[in-house]
This record gives C-alpha cells, sequence and structure tokens, in this order.
C-alpha cells in the first residue's frame, strides 16, 4: 500500500470547529495532496528535481468538481505531458453513483438526451466522452452489478420475503416501453435484510414474476415462510405456484386504500379506525371476533367495503400468526416502498432509460449498495423468538397458502 506524507494548515484545523463548510475545505486539501503525491509517483520526481528516473514532465492542471457526502470539492487534477496522468481517485463513486453516471452519458452519446442531462454531465464527466469512454466504464461497473445479481443465496433460509414492483420506461428500437421493475428484499435466519435480487420484466404479470422466483430458487432461494406483496393477480398467482406452503401477507396499507375507496366518504374515518384495530388486534381470535363486529355494524350502510374486508380477511390478517415482534414490519411493504422512493430519485433524472442495460445498472447498482449496507449493519431482526415459535408444529401456528 502507497504511504503519502499530508500536511495541514493549522488554521484549516482550528477552523474545522467552527463550520460546516470546513470540513469540505479540509478534505479538499488532503486530495488534492493526493493527487500531487500520485503524479509524482508516476513521473518518478517531483516538481523541478532532477532525477535519472524521471519519465515525464508535469503541464499545468485541470479543475474537477467532485461531489462527496461532505459537500462539492474542486480538485486540481495534474496534467502530464505527452501522457496522460491516471488515477483511480475518480472512479471511487459509490457504485449507484457511477451508474448515474454512465445513464446520463449513454443519453448523450446516443443523442436522446436534453439540454439539461448534458449540461449534469459535462459537471459530473467533463466536456469530452464518447462511446468507447462509455464502454470502457461500463466494463468495469456491470460485472460487479452482475455478480450480486447472480450471487449464491444457498448458504441460509430466508423466512420471510417482501416483494414490490415499480414501472419505468426504457427505450427500445426506436420506441419507449413501459417496463416493471421487479424487486426481492429478504430477512435471513439471522436476522438481516438483504436485497435478493433484481428482474426486468415486461410487466407485473404472472409470468414476469414466475420467471423472476423461478432465478430466486434457482440461485438457492429457500426456507420461505411468509412473504408479502401487494394484491397484484400476477403476483399472487407466481406467489402460490413458486412458494408452495408458504403464507401470503396481503401489503395491509394497500387494502387500506383499497377498502376506503369502496367505502361512502362520511363513513372513512371510521372505516379506518375499525381496520387498524382489526389488522391489529393481539391475535386471530380477537381479529375475528373485530371482523364480525364491523360486518354486524356496516353491512348496511357499506355493503362494498364489508365483502371486501370478509373476503381479505384471512390475507391481511396472516401476520397476527408470527410474535408479535415481528409483525409490525411484515404487515406491509412500506419498507420497499421506501426504496422504491429512492429508485425514483434517480430515474426522474433519467425520465427515460436509454435500454434495459442501463436500467439495469443504475438499480441494481443502488441495490447492490443498500444490500452492502443492510447485510453488515444491524440486525433488522433479532430472530430468538422466532426460531422458537418455528418449532412448535408448523401446522398449528400457519395455516397454508391452499
Amino acid at each position: 500500500m502507497n504511504q503519502y506524507q499530508l500536511t495541514v494548515d493549522s488554521e484549516q484545523l482550528q477552523n474545522l470547529f467552527h463550520g460546516n463548510d470546513q470540513l469540505a475545505t479540509l478534505v479538499e486539501e488532503i486530495l488534492n495532496q493526493i493527487l500531487e503525491a500520485q503524479v509524482s509517483e508516476q513521473l518518478h520526481a517531483e516538481p523541478y528535481e532532477r532525477s535519472d528516473q524521471r519519465q515525464g514532465y508535469r503541464n499545468g492542471y485541470r479543475s474537477r468538481q467532485l461531489t462527496t457526502r461532505v459537500g462539492a470539492l474542486t480538485l486540481r487534477v495534474p496534467q502530464v505531458r505527452a501522457g496522460e496522468f491516471s488515477t483511480d481517485l475518480f472512479a471511487r463513486y459509490q457504485r449507484n453513483e457511477q451508474a448515474l453516471v454512465l445513464t446520463l452519458m449513454e443519453m448523450v452519446v446516443q443523442g436522446v438526451s436534453t439540454r439539461k442531462v448534458a449540461a449534469i454531465t459535462d459537471a459530473l464527466c467533463g466536456k469530452e466522452f464518447s462511446k468507447s469512454t462509455v464502454s470502457a466504464l461500463c466494463q468495469h461497473l456491470d460485472p460487479l452489478v452482475q455478480a450480486w445479481k447472480d450471487r449464491s443465496l444457498a448458504e441460509q433460509a430466508y423466512p420471510f420475503v417482501v416483494v414490490d414492483a415499480l414501472v419505468i420506461r426504457v427505450r427500445e428500437e426506436e420506441r419507449v416501453v413501459a417496463r416493471s421493475a421487479l424487486i426481492a428484499t429478504g430477512i435471513s435466519q439471522e436476522g438481516h435484510r438483504e436485497l435478493l435480487g433484481l428482474h426486468i420484466g415486461s410487466s407485473e404479470s404472472e409470468a414476469s414474476w414466475g420467471a423472476f422466483f423461478a432465478e430466486l430458487t434457482r440461485r438457492g432461494l429457500h426456507g420461505v415462510d411468509l412473504v408479502v406483496s401487494d394484491d397484484h393477480a400476477g403476483l399472487v398467482k407466481a406467489i402460490r405456484q413458486h412458494f408452495q406452503g408458504a403464507v401470503w401477507q396481503r401489503c395491509q396499507t394497500h387494502f387500506a386504500r383499497n377498502l376506503l375507496s369502496s367505502t361512502p366518504a362520511d363513513l372513512q374515518r371510521e372505516v379506518l379506525a375499525h381496520l387498524h384495530a382489526i389488522t391489529r388486534a393481539p391475535d386471530l381470535p380477537t381479529a375475528r371476533h373485530l371482523r364480525d363486529q364491523f360486518l354486524t355494524d356496516y353491512r348496511a350502510r357499506a355493503s362494498a367495503a364489508c365483502a371486501k374486508l370478509d373476503e381479505a380477511f384471512d390475507d391481511i390478517t396472516a401476520v397476527l400468526a408470527l410474535p408479535l415482534a415481528y409483525r409490525q414490519r411484515l404487515r406491509t411493504t412500506n419498507g420497499q416502498e421506501r426504496l422504491n422512493q429512492e429508485i425514483r430519485r434517480r430515474e426522474r433524472v433519467i425520465r427515460i432509460f436509454p435500454n434495459t442495460a442501463s436500467a439495469v445498472r443504475l438499480i441494481g447498482a443502488l441495490l447492490s449498495e443498500y444490500h452492502d449496507q443492510w447485510a453488515t449493519g444491524k440486525k433488522y431482526f433479532d430472530m430468538t423468538a422466532y426460531q422458537q415459535w418455528q418449532a412448535r408444529p408448523l401446522q398449528a401456528v400457519l395455516p397454508s397458502m391452499a
């Protein structure tokens, strides 16, 4: 490992404790010193040094903006005569930031970008880039994303799986088409939350979800006891086919919206309060009692809502069979929705992906970053209570989906 000798002005250290922008200034100074040390290492000579080992000469500097978590930095990148100074410093964006840059660059190269996107790429990537530049950068990032997508899931069981999708727009053969980004999150038997995979499907059809679930199974996904999702018909059919014996928990947030759409406006607030009482009941017998009371109270005034609740009751209360500690986070897909918002925040910059590969790269890079944070961070669940509960006869505590 190379060692660099860096110097920091005492005034900079003092200012560090008197303003939020001083940390960015300090980091900027350190990185500029690292760049200076790297060019000296590459040329085998310090500035103005006479050396028989010298392999080139400096040729001034160019400014380069680098956006980091401490703020925007302006770096002085050394230039070298009759050659190019190479540094891996700018390649050390997070994967999702690299993917965003690459996608924007592809849009400009393919001539489908807007003036705004061109300005963004100028700021992030420099003034000039070509198809070969984009291709070379993709060759570095794409294998990392693909390795995450193809990794084995066989090492441990994933008792809980949450699935969701979001619609994106992709340019294909001179047309802009809608595609579905299917995403699966799992909670392992050790209690860590992990992103299991990504699949770009033609739609949220049974076939697309089935292909995704088959892919996860081939990679070793096993031990699934509970699947949480919304009530999309194709998705539910695919869950029943590929996770036989597991229980399906219908997202309570999605169901609440659906129930209120069939409820008279003047009853919506009280109906929602009753629904929350049912879905947050301490046990299934209590939930059934509250359901029966609801049907009695509202059958005449909100018959459509009563029919929907009666039909969906088993699906929206499946989570009540689990120990209390696990119910709050598994009753909805809200955690997955928050992840989708992060994807949307980047996707809004793109608007239309230039091709499917760029969509996989951008979304996959973001998901792989979150996967690394989750898998190595604090446990999502303490699985002790679940393991004790799981030791009981399965048929006695968790009804089959069939």
